[in-house]
């Protein structure tokens, strides 16, 4: 029997509407199917975090995609990451310890209202053909390991339907349907837990401070900023949406934070009258704006597989989830969408692409592993400036010479240069995984800063600002390219032990790689 549709999509979010726009910008006349449980457009403003975007996921909305005018002309370009130390111990901002930049760096990100984005996306996908259906309840997926086609049952409005498919994928996101029913999921080490809401109110950090030098150290407010409010055990966002909109939450280390401490919007409130203050204080006289409240324990999501020669497939959070810090959730939806695309696109042509299939989870799972180890067992340190000073220093570098790298040179499905590269990735990722063990033992000493006003801006840091930039150059040797990315990193990870133990501040206050990252620390 010939299938309803090409590909069946079960979840109609982010990872599943991108998905969608992928499989038809890259195979013409493929049929497709996006199925949601909810109505669809989404709200403005709803209730679905993963607002903020960073260097992959912002080139894929914009590049792979193609919605980069949308993005500029409906959502905020983001100015960074900017995480505060302190900033519970004083009433002036200012006289916190501060890591961020002083201007923007080069390659784009973004601030992204998901209900608005997500709305945008419908309308137009529905415009581009995609079959669209809303209010829809999978109740039973079928899976043919014959190639006959899958059938996926379900109800519209309440009432009963199915469809056959050649492909299924699940981006049902922490619903996980196909996922659950494989039996498919996997534990997770790493143990946080998250609350989050919403105020129809601005939350500007520019205005905890009447310090007008402190205001100029940055070329623009730093509301735009990704704004981490950093504790051991803990950081709370403050991220700024369309509409002067904020996003607000708490993602925490329940041995240090237990959830039932601020598992409601009053509790909430309640643990950041004790741990942040200034914050506690516009949240409470905005109460009256607030327009959702959600939570999430055991934020951390793995699985077993990722994807099947018998043509079915997981996708964003319905595969693996990593940890919001950082906020790599659409870096991760990117890069699996890309592999799925990549395998039905194949399919479609008639070759051979098992031993894809195999690699592109090897590669998946390794990008994941590495990116876990960016968090596990180092919450106890979010507080100590100087581990996080040099862990961001060096976890971005990481991520711009060989993850970031990788997706922007297009490399990720060419099989015949990853071999090539594959000691080198190898070698650069038994080195990352020595530079979180010191991390890691730092942050058991569980140093909290109370915060002597020092600035520390990324944009100063020679090594930052240069990798960021080449993400948008094409280099005419990508291998020599990769070399000389190799062996910067060794040669930081070496100086930024040094900072961190405090050994290096007298001597290299003028490093080609960090300029003087060490003097600012002093």
């Amino acid at each position: 029997m010939t299938p309803d549709y090409d590909v069946a999509i079960i979840g109609g979010g982010l990872a599943g509407l991108t998905l969608a726009a992928q499989l038809q910008q890259e195979n013409e006349g493929l049929s497709i199917a996006v199925l949601e449980r909810s109505s669809l457009p989404p709200p403005a403003a709803a209730h679905k975090v993963g607002e903020s975007t960073v260097e992959i996921g912002a080139h894929y909305l914009s590049e792979t995609l193609g919605f980069g005018d949308l993005l500029d002309e409906t959502q905020l370009r983001k100015f960074g990451l900017r995480l505060f130390f302190g900033s519970n111990e004083h009433s002036d901002l200012s006289r916190a310890d501060e890591l961020g930049a002083s201007r923007l760096l080069p390659a784009p990100s973004y601030q992204i209202d998901r209900g608005r984005f997500e709305r945008d996306l419908v309308e137009l996908l529905r415009e581009r053909g995609i079959a669209i259906i809303d209010e829809c309840v999978v109740r039973e997926t079928a899976i043919s390991g014959n190639g006959a086609g899958h059938e996926v049952s379900m109800s519209i409005n309440d009432e009963p339907s199915s469809l056959r498919c050649r492909w299924v994928v699940d981006a049902s996101s922490r619903a996980a349907v196909l996922k659950r029913k494989l039996n498919a999921g996997k534990a997770c080490e790493h143990k946080v837990s998250s609350a989050w809401f919403r105020l129809d109110k601005a939350i500007a950090v520019d205005d905890w401070s009447q310090s007008q030098d402190w205001r100029d150290m940055c070329d623009r407010p730093r509301l735009y900023s990704t704004n981490h409010l950093m504790g051991s055990g803990y950081w709370v966002w403050i991220i700024p949406l369309v509409d002067d909109k904020t996003s607000i939450g708490l993602v925490a280390d329940p041995d240090i934070h237990p959830f039932s401490s601020y598992g409601s919007f009053e509790k909430f409130s309640e643990w950041l009258a004790t741990h942040q203050p200034l914050l506690a204080e516009e949240v409470a006289a905005a109460a009256d704006t607030l327009m959702d409240f959600r939570f999430c324990k055991n934020l951390s999501q793995d699985t077993e597989q990722l994807w099947s020669p018998e043509r079915w497939a997981l996708t964003g959070e319905a595969g693996v989830f990593a940890d919001p810090f950082y906020s790599p959730g659409s870096d991760f939806i990117g890069i699996s969408n890309t592999f799925v695309a990549d395998l039905v696109r194949r399919d479609r042509l008639g070759e051979d692409w098992n031993l894809r299939s195999v690699i592109y989870d090897k590669m998946y799972r390794s990008f994941f592993d590495s990116t876990m180890s960016l968090y596990e067992g180092q919450y106890a340190g979010f507080g100590d400036t100087r581990l996080m000073v040099v862990k961001t220093t060096w976890d971005y570098a990481y991520y711009w010479s060989v993850l970031s790298w990788l997706y922007f040179r297009d490399l990720l499905t060419d099989i015949d240069f990853l071999p090539a590269a594959q000691s080198k990735l190898v070698e650069m990722r038994a080195l990352n995984e020595t530079m979180q063990a010191a991390f890691r033992q730092r942050a058991a000493e569980r140093i909290v800063n109370r915060g002597d006003g020092r600035f520390v801006d990324q944009a100063a840091i020679p090594i930052l600002y240069d990798l960021n930039a080449a993400l948008l150059e094409q280099p005419a040797d990508v291998a020599a390219e990769l070399q000389a990315n190799c062996e910067r990193l060794v040669a930081l990870s070496t100086v930024l032990l040094g900072i961190l133990s405090g050994t290096a501040a007298q001597n290299l206050t003028g490093c080609s790689l960090t300029g003087d990252l060490a003097l600012r620390l002093n």
